[in-house]
């Protein structure tokens, strides 16, 4: 038997669907510069994770798992939590290289599960297959290990049949739902489930450069996400309610992002040049007060070469300017 959703779309769903669609146009045409995207990108991979992760109780702080980003270490935290947050990169990493995959099917979602659990970082086996036992989910009793298979088949085809014809946060909503309502494995589902509907939203093209942190929002009302999932069920198993839900949450994210970008662009007068981070930090301090070399040096923490190489894109394109002696001069904007 075929999966069909239950599920209407409402007036609002669509205003909100429009308004992704314009904010999203808006953040890929924005003009920001090549030098920027890689950061963008790695906050938007440590953001994911700590969202994700910490919705499951990893106890790792954002700042934590940046450091992790970046290749650091996080003296004292517990190995197990470590390893969760490793992991997680690796999906993240694993579905962007992946984002134009014609199809997701049921061996994709087995390798993502299988990446979750390497190093002993789930709790119930096995990892990469399917559950061959019952589980319980709150006041939710998944199907019975027998019908796992084939529900998730179902969904697969769905997603990859009638499902192709929905926009993005609409098919990524309902993946998402779905998949957590089969709950396929032991332990993992919450992670798995967000990474495909993360994936949808890549192999749509709707998140083209991966800097979208969806699952953040999540956390930030743990408890709403959960009560609009166990909605379904109160409803009849009627999925509008979570898909207006999981779309808001998109939208959500597209507005941060959009508020981080344009304030790049505020900061550059909206002229087209490519600026680093430092760069942007500088600008940003200059707003509140001219600065002599020596007070940029100790702000950015670089030597005097590197707050003149920081500086000099910026005077050569107008945003900053210097005045005073050769010794008293100050840099501002």
């Amino acid at each position: 038997m075929a999966f069909y959703p239950k599920f209407s779309p409402t007036q609002h769903l669509l205003k909100v669907i429009e308004q992704a669609a314009e904010l999203k146009s808006k953040i890929q045409g924005a003009v920001i510069g090549v030098s920027w995207l890689p950061d963008m990108q790695r906050e938007a991979l440590a953001r994911q994770t700590h969202g994700s992760t910490a919705i499951e109780g990893n106890p790792l702080t954002l700042y934590e798992i940046k450091t992790l980003a970046d290749g650091g270490t996080v003296p004292g935290a517990g190995p197990r939590a470590v390893q969760e947050i490793l992991n997680y990169f690796e999906v993240l990493r694993f579905i962007a290289k992946n984002s134009g995959i014609a199809a997701i099917k049921v061996p994709q979602i087995l390798k993502l599960h299988a990446i979750i659990g390497r190093k002993n970082a789930l709790d119930r086996e096995p990892m990469g297959a399917f559950r061959d036992y019952k589980v319980f989910v709150g006041n939710h009793t998944p199907p019975p290990p027998a019908s796992v298979p084939y529900l998730t088949e179902e969904l697969c085809e769905w997603l990859n049949g009638t499902g192709k014809d929905w926009p993005a946060l609409i098919s990524s909503a309902i993946l998402h739902y779905q998949f957590e309502h089969i709950h396929p494995f032991g332990d993992g589902n919450g992670r798995v489930g967000r990474a495909l509907a993360t994936w949808e939203l890549y192999r749509k093209q709707f998140d083209t450069n991966h800097i979208f942190a969806v699952d953040e929002v999540f956390l930030e009302d743990r408890m709403a996400y959960y009560r609009a999932l166990n909605n379904v069920q109160t409803q009849g198993g009627d999925i509008s309610g979570w898909v207006e839900y999981s779309a808001e949450t998109v939208l959500e994210a597209l507005e941060r992002t959009w508020k981080r970008i344009d304030s790049v662009r505020a900061l550059t007068g909206g002229k087209g040049i490519s600026i680093t981070k430092n760069q942007e930090r500088l600008l940003g301090l200059l707003k509140e007060a001219p600065r002599g070399i020596q007070e940029i040096m100790a702000a950015l923490k670089v030597t005097k070469p590197g707050a003149h190489f920081v500086l000099k894109p910026l005077l050569e394109a107008g945003l900053v300017k210097r005045s005073g002696g050769y010794k008293t001069g100050k840099y501002g904007v």
